[in-house]
């Protein structure tokens, strides 16, 4: 291996969204991660209050995101939701299979 192949940044897989955001939603915070091109700090953690989803929605605006998908196994996305859409953000949802009852 080459001096040069030894200090090149390691290439993953392609970007095909490169203003897209995922947020793992949870029942006390949220946790959003953007491609670490748009910002320093490329995954921030916001509280589950409105105070902080409408925060959270401004600073994926002000990034220039386009498309969120989350991932919630509870009911708790829906606020986020509604922030989300009312900052005009697409969303792309997915929500695990329940486990089967026993």
């Amino acid at each position: 291996m080459s001096k040069d192949q030894a200090r090149s940044k390691p290439s993953g897989l392609p970007i095909i969204h490169p203003f897209a955001a995922g947020i793992d939603i949870g029942s006390r915070f949220h946790v959003v991660a953007v491609s670490p091109d748009l910002c320093d700090e490329p995954v921030q953690t916001f509280q589950a209050f409105t105070a902080d989803l409408q925060r959270m929605a401004a600073w994926l605006v002000a990034l220039g995101i386009k498309t969120v998908a989350m991932e919630s196994t509870g009911v708790y996305w829906v606020a986020a939701y509604e922030v989300l859409e009312s900052n005009g953000l697409a969303h792309i949802f997915h929500q695990p299979p329940s486990p089967p009852a026993q």
